[in-house]
């Protein structure tokens, strides 16, 4: 019964991967007669290793992954323990932080695009009503200011969906323990630190495992917002496979940048997934 969904899952999955591992490991030469495919084996991977160009786009998504992942979670967890109090306007104020969560990536990268603007965007404006700049800074101009940025547009979307992942934990936690631990005298600090956090380590492993793949995947802030630039100091490895295979038509090194962010990832996600198991106490033997 279950064959027909199986079949379509293999077609729109485990076809494309196959036929890019297969991509990565040819020449290919684009003609009015098609592709034309010759055997390469890995030469393809040593050009992309050989590459600066894939080791800065490498770097980049690391220190990008790395920082948004560590700010996200504990921005999340702050947000989270608000959250779980039994304080009024909960309901709609849960609902209000979800906005920038439910909007499409493209559509919040441009807003940030006009908020960055030095000409008329906002941010400047209130920094200089402030008297905090004395002229506008080009947010998206240097390579530091651009990755930060950058950055910051990616925490403002996804700090909510760490901080439901941490409120749904929050509230599996026993009240119950809460009270012992006030009988036995623990303050809110002692509490958070013997309690909350040992409780809540399954949680904060889920979500950093679903936002390290996601970062991983950085494709459309920076492609919305600096094209990469300036230079390729913002240009992940997702968008030097696209541009690889896109732009310059090299299809085969492109092919085989895409297949080792496959394979990074997928490493990745079998230690997250064995450490999230650990703080459960599912380890296998």
């Amino acid at each position: 019964m279950v064959s027909p969904a199986l079949l379509f899952v293999a077609l729109v999955t485990l076809f494309p991967i196959g036929y890019s591992i297969w991509m990565s490991l040819n020449h290919i030469q684009s003609s009015t007669n098609g592709f034309q495919f010759s055997f390469a084996g890995l030469a393809n991977y040593k050009i992309v290793f050989n590459s600066p160009l894939f080791h800065q786009a490498l770097i980049f998504t690391i220190v990008y992954a790395v920082v948004t992942v560590l700010v996200e979670l504990v921005l999340g967890l702050l947000v989270a323990l608000a959250i779980n109090q039994p304080i009024k306007g909960r309901g709609f104020a849960i609902a209000i932080m979800l906005i920038p969560w439910t909007l499409i990536t493209v559509i919040s990268a441009q807003m940030w695009g006009y908020i960055y603007n030095g000409v008329y965007g906002i941010l400047d404006y209130l920094l200089q009503s402030l008297h905090l700049i004395n002229q506008s800074i080009v947010w998206l101009g240097t390579p530091n200011l651009a990755t930060v940025s950058i950055m910051i547009a990616d925490i403002w979307k996804t700090t909510p969906f760490v901080t439901m992942i941490l409120l749904a934990g929050l509230q599996l936690i026993p009240s119950d323990l809460y009270e012992a631990a006030k009988i036995d005298g623990a303050g809110a600090f002692r509490s958070f630190f013997s309690v909350t956090l040992p409780l809540l380590r399954p949680s904060l492993a889920l979500a950093a495992l679903f936002r390290i793949l996601q970062a991983f995947g950085l494709f459309d802030l920076p492609f919305v917002l600096t094209g990469g630039g300036p230079g390729t100091s913002t240009m992940s490895i997702a968008m030097l496979a696209y541009k690889a295979i896109f732009n310059d038509f090299e299809y085969g090194p492109g092919t085989a940048v895409a297949v080792i962010t496959v394979l990074i990832i997928l490493i990745m996600s079998l230690i997250s997934i064995k450490a999230f198991r650990a703080q459960v106490g599912e380890v296998e033997e």
